[in-house]
């Protein structure tokens, strides 16, 4: 499989050199400042600053470590370029450019669910030997999927993490407070009482195999499955599995799909009750009309709790190839620190320590953030393993005709299974 991954890199790499160096064209919209003071080292242009390339994820995400650059610009006599991608895209420009012996990027973000894949081809630098290391304020969840074999590679950013979105009147309609909803038999009920009252009970998102499987893999753990075993065997045709996708198709039938601004505006704007999201999506204070509570734990009063929470978090690397490795680890280092995380949060920024999230002046404007940190601490993984990438788009791909009515659950599971065992051997 590394091979394989290796080949189609380098043959991507002939066929779109040009498109893949340092320019701000492609599929990114780049966005970066531009300086001419004097000094710098061998990444400068005629003796003015240094400059430094980040490629990160777009929307929010970017936008609060964006925030923080003009500082570090100044104090360190640098200027920064942006690249801000989609999640398919910045995959893409992260690997394609590891193979070159100089890359064009200082600091990437990365999803938790690349890690297995860039650490086994070797495309993040070994962070534990450029003498970092987390402090205790780091929530330790984390950092799991940060390190392999004890040491790090990732800092974790951006604390993504699956919650429950509703709108506080309709669930009030429906007869339930926020800390009421302890069972996925609560949604369902919240959601067939919404429903009957002409408003949209349950929102989904599609719109990607990635986005279909993360929304769907908390009721996955509610039932007890998971997709893959000890031995990242594939686990998708089991009982578990078929028991969730139904209880997923029943809320589908009260409510529907809609991309993530849609979900928002329909929670937020009172014509829909209840939808999963991701904290990055939206940022509710003390007085909107929409906030986040956690992921039933349950599916009944009488069924045990499980960990329903999915992270989703958005780290922070140095590529291996990276052109300024010491001014990298500085960046990424003040981009982590507390001071800088914590005003990320007036940007929609979630950190992933204790004293931004539970600070008292930050909960008094914005309490979910209570929320977030529970769920930040008790979150499950998807599978660390290099072929997540093309496991979910089959996955989902298959999920999705199932939700579309192409295919029957018993079928639809089938298949990906029989892809799966396939593509894992």
């Amino acid at each position: 499989m590394k091979k394989l991954f290796a080949l189609i890199l380098t043959l991507v790499m002939v066929l779109s050199l040009s498109a893949c160096g340092n320019s701000s064209g492609g599929s990114g919209t780049p966005s970066g400042n531009s300086g001419t003071a004097s000094g710098g080292d061998s990444g400068s242009s005629g003796g003015g600053a240094t400059k430094m390339t980040l490629i990160l994820r777009g929307g929010t995400y970017a936008d609060a470590l964006k925030a923080a650059l003009p500082a570090f610009e100044k104090d360190n006599n640098v200027t920064i370029e942006v690249q801000e991608l989609s999640f398919d895209d910045l995959h893409t420009g992260i690997a394609l450019d590891s193979v070159n012996p100089e890359g064009a990027y200082d600091l990437c973000m990365v999803d938790g669910s690349w890690m297995a894949e860039f650490t086994e081809s070797n495309v993040l630098a070994n962070l534990s030997d450029m003498g970092y290391s987390f402090d205790d304020d780091v929530i330790p969840g984390t950092t799991d999927i940060c390190m392999v074999d004890g040491n790090i590679y990732l800092a974790p950013f951006f604390g993504n993490v699956t919650v429950m979105m509703y709108n506080k009147q309709l669930i009030a309609d429906a007869g339930y407070k926020p800390e009421d909803i302890d069972t996925f038999a609560d949604l369902m009920d919240i959601a067939q009482k919404t429903n009957a009252a002409g408003k949209t009970g349950f929102l989904i998102r599609g719109g990607s195999p990635d986005n279909i499987v993360s929304d769907f893999i908390p009721h996955l753990l509610v039932h007890g499955g998971w997709v893959v075993d000890d031995s990242n065997k594939p686990t998708v045709n089991t009982p578990e599995f078929k028991a969730a996708m139904q209880e997923y198709l029943d809320l589908y039938a009260l409510g529907g799909t809609m991309d993530k601004d849609d979900i928002v505006a329909a929670i937020d704007g009172g014509t829909a009750a209840l939808g999963q999201a991701w904290p990055g999506w939206y940022v509710p204070s003390a007085d909107t009309n929409a906030s986040y509570t956690v992921i039933p734990t349950k599916l009944n009063d009488s069924d045990s709790a499980k960990s329903t929470s999915m992270y989703g978090v958005w780290c922070i690397g140095i590529p291996a190839n990276a052109p300024h490795k010491d001014l990298a680890k500085a960046l990424l280092e003040y981009v982590m620190s507390p001071e800088v995380q914590l005003a990320s949060i007036e940007i929609g920024g979630v950190p992933c320590r204790y004293s931004c999230l539970l600070n008292e002046d930050v909960l008094k404007t914005y309490p979910q953030y209570e929320t977030v940190c529970a769920a930040l601490e008790s979150g499950v993984y998807r599978p660390v393993i290099a072929e997540w990438t093309q496991f979910t788009n089959i996955l989902g791909t298959e999920m999705d005709n199932i939700i579309q009515g192409v295919k029957t659950i018993d079928q639809g599971l089938a298949d990906a299974q029989a892809e799966l065992d396939l593509l894992l051997g």
